[in-house]
């Protein structure tokens, strides 16, 4: 399990979810992660610090960065894919808009 790894959890109302914990503390039995919700852009969620739209494998999906949680590892299942290269600096200012406000 890696940071920015994307993973389809199993019993969890978010389809897919984008794992935000330090890999510092893998040897954790859970994760932090954020839930990725499908982007329909007639609703007109996003918010581009807090909530921000992010492509992945050709689709567009909702970072729901307010809906933040801790996820037991046994949930997650394998990776299908790794958004790091892509949107790690994204992610990582929702993050802070969360927490620090800025």
């Amino acid at each position: 399990m890696a940071r920015f790894d994307v993973y389809r959890p199993t019993g969890l109302p978010a389809r897919l979810a984008v794992d935000v914990q330090s890999d510092v503390l893998s040897d954790l039995d859970s994760r932090v992660v954020i839930p990725l919700r499908a982007f329909d852009p007639s609703t007109g969620e996003a918010v581009y610090r807090l909530m921000p739209v992010l492509g992945i494998e050709g689709q567009d999906y909702l970072l729901v960065t307010t809906d933040i949680a801790m996820v037991p590892n046994r949930l997650l299942g394998r990776p299908i894919t790794n958004i790091e290269t892509e949107h790690r600096d994204t992610i990582t200012a929702a993050m802070d808009f969360l927490f620090q406000g800025y």
